[in-house]
């Protein structure tokens, strides 16, 4: 999806592009192992899989490969058409693998978290709730919010979940006496602001 740069033999290495269309058969290779390689190398193309491979078990091996959506042949131009319309919509940010904010590290790839030079031991959940806040530091985000986006919940149960699970985190985020980072708004939710 690189516009004119398709043309003259193809892509040069080091070269960015928008979206990668992998057919699973290439010629004397399988593209899921040259994904793996992209993926390996730290390229976070966005990357649409093409196979006529279509049952479950060969799409969720094309997703786990890297791939961000995998489409079955036979298939019609205009969903193609439509399925890389998406992958374009998508923030280019939501791709990146290691985050950072402020003093906070986050390896999402990795599943490890650091303040600073020191560790953290998070576990999956908060390690989610973490990254949430920090792709929006300085926004507020009520709690409604959390529940779906964090929680995947579609109503907003009567219980102290989130409450409980931010001061998890907090605990460890400030386990060194370091400052608060994550800070309630009353009545509305929480947001993270960068300590530095």
């Amino acid at each position: 999806m690189g516009g004119d740069r398709a043309g003259g033999g193809g892509a040069r290495r080091g070269e960015a592009w928008d979206a990668i269309l992998l057919d699973r058969m290439l010629p004397g290779l399988d593209g899921l192992t040259l994904l793996q390689s992209l993926r390996g190398a730290g390229d976070r193309t966005p990357a649409l899989v093409l196979s006529a491979l279509a049952d479950v078990d060969e799409r969720i091996r094309g997703l786990r490969a890297g791939g961000d959506d995998y489409l079955a042949k036979p298939f019609v131009l205009a969903e193609l058409a439509a399925r890389i319309e998406a992958l374009l919509r998508r923030p280019a940010d939501t791709r990146e693998t290691i985050l950072r904010v402020g003093s906070l590290e986050i390896d999402l790839i990795g599943g490890t978290g650091r303040r600073g030079s020191r560790d953290l031991d998070l576990l999956p959940r908060e390690l989610t709730l973490l990254e949430y806040l920090m792709r929006r530091p300085g926004q507020v985000v009520t709690r409604a919010l959390l529940f779906e986006e964090v929680w995947n919940y579609r109503f907003t149960p009567k219980s102290n979940l989130i409450d409980v699970h931010l001061g998890r985190l907090r605990r460890k985020l400030e386990a060194a006496g370091e400052p608060p980072v994550i800070h309630s708004v009353r009545g509305i939710g929480v947001t993270l602001i960068p300590d530095d």
